[in-house]
């Protein structure tokens, strides 16, 4: 080897042996922006829309769909209505369009799976054929029947929509305490003379709270979704309401025209509803390690 080829290949055997790290060992990786954060982010907008909307999400002016400017960061709508406004306030609707309804499913979905799980034979039947009966439609259309039973408003499809997720937390929580009252701790205690109160206050429930904690977080973003789609068509949120799924389905008709009318109040919608799987993911990790190690 001649001293030229020497000096060549002496930098590549250090890096080769580990003495001198390489490149890419040296490059460090850029931090991407996470789905999670963004629907934090949107939590937060929705909490202080109050304080950092320029604009009352209800005036009309006669700034008419003017594109997004300094002025206005998303332009305006058809009403000349501030769309930067509307999305953050309608971010306060939406979340609580998804809390709401999720917190009417799971109560009452755990009520009835813990019941039924616990005391089995014709309670368990009884319970279970109902929950089957609300289970042959699909959600959203069971969230249909019920909002056009109830009547169009923003209160009535939260009721919808939290009657549509009712079979999957009492599914979830009667299998929950199914594999509860198999274990060693919950006989010991029924066998020194714990009442049924006590077994599910203090151990059966309490153990169960895991999945429903998995499951509520998840339902927050179908049911900001399914809230949405009421409102869309029409049988949700009423106009003026700066609500996401009005915001789109006033803004078809200008798509071409005036594109940020729909754009944003949809990019809204996906990244919210992203965040909130994200979160149910990690939690279902959190409390079920063997899922996150798949």
């Amino acid at each position: 080897m001649d001293r030229r080829t020497f000096i060549k290949a002496v930098p590549a055997m250090a890096v080769l042996s580990g003495a001198v790290p390489s490149m890419a060992e040296e490059l460090t990786p850029i931090a991407l922006p996470h789905p999670e954060v963004e629907g934090g982010k949107s939590v937060l907008a929705a909490l202080l829309a109050p304080l950092i909307a320029p604009y009352d999400p209800t005036k009309i002016s006669r700034a008419v769909m003017q594109a997004p400017s300094l002025h206005h960061l998303m332009g305006t709508d058809n009403l000349g209505r501030d769309v930067f406004t509307r999305v953050l306030y309608g971010a306060r609707i939406s979340l609580q369009m998804g809390f709401i309804a999720v917190a009417i499913a799971a109560s009452i979905g755990t009520l009835i799976g813990v019941i039924s799980g616990t005391y089995g034979g014709w309670v368990d039947g009884f319970f279970m054929r109902f929950i089957d009966a609300l289970m042959a439609l699909p959600g959203i259309l069971l969230a249909l029947n019920v909002a056009a039973t109830l009547g169009p408003g923003l209160y009535n499809a939260m009721i919808a929509v939290g009657v549509a997720w009712i079979p999957s937390f009492a599914r979830i929580v009667r299998s929950s305490v199914l594999q509860i009252n198999e274990t060693t701790y919950v006989e010991a205690a029924r066998a020194s003379g714990a009442s049924d109160f006590r077994l599910i206050m203090r151990h059966i429930l309490p153990n169960a709270m895991a999945a429903v904690l998995v499951l509520a977080s998840l339902g927050v973003a179908t049911a900001i979704l399914v809230g949405a789609a009421l409102s869309f068509l029409g049988i949700g949120a009423s106009p003026p309401t700066p609500e996401w799924g009005i915001m789109l389905s006033d803004g078809r008709q200008f798509m071409r025209s005036a594109w940020w009318i729909m754009a944003f109040p949809g990019l809204a919608i996906t990244v919210t509803v992203l965040g909130a799987n994200l979160v149910g993911d990690g939690l279902r990790d959190v409390f079920d390690p063997r899922m996150g190690s798949r």
